[in-house]
């Protein structure tokens, strides 16, 4: 596969990766669909962070229509064109890094909920591991359902990112190799 397809394929698979991480952030800060837990503030800490929305939206987003117009050809289908990609795509892993920094987080540390009387992180520095064992889910009783919602959506943005990550370090490879060898323009012989 020439250098230039490449590039098309990897940024065309980072838009719907993008996409999502942005729905999962901005849905994340709405638990059970509702807007007073926002106007009130009561929104896990790791969701303000907006990992999805600027990490792995924005600065994966941005990257990916750069690598796309490199894989075309003309003024950026060149060997300077694809030595910038491999800068853009630096910028795409870092953005993947960070969502899936604040991902990991958001698990670990768990959803920020009533817990009687008292909003808290009740899964926070505790040996429980309340992931895998939901009788511990129950703690919370505001809001509903707030355990599967976290997990359900942090858990998304973790798959997400790893894939973005992962492409974006091919990109840096593929770009250094376009930046070497060409972009594989056909050329015809005469």
């Amino acid at each position: 596969m020439c250098t230039g397809t490449c590039s098309r394929c990897i940024a065309v698979t980072l838009y719907p990766l993008a996409l999502i991480s942005i729905i999962c952030n901005i849905v994340l800060f709405f638990p059970g669909g509702d807007m007073k837990y926002v106007k009130d503030g009561h929104i896990t800490e790791e969701v303000k962070y907006m990992g999805g929305l600027i990490g792995g939206g924005v600065m994966v987003l941005l990257p990916a229509l750069y690598i796309h117009l490199t894989g075309k050809q003309g003024c950026c289908g060149n060997r300077c064109g694809m030595f910038l990609s491999i800068a853009f795509a630096a910028v795409g892993v870092a953005g993947a890094l960070y969502s899936l920094s604040v991902a990991v987080l958001g698990l670990k540390n768990g959803p920020l909920c009533k817990v009687l009387l008292i909003w808290t992180t009740p899964f926070k520095d505790s040996d429980l591991n309340y992931l895998t064992e939901d009788k511990w889910w129950g703690k919370c009783t505001e809001p509903k359902n707030i355990v599967q919602f976290n997990a359900g959506l942090f858990g998304t943005l973790l798959a997400c990112s790893c894939l973005q990550l992962v492409l974006c370090a091919i990109q840096m490879i593929n770009g250094l190799f376009g930046c070497l060898c060409g972009t594989c323009s056909r050329k015809t012989v005469i």
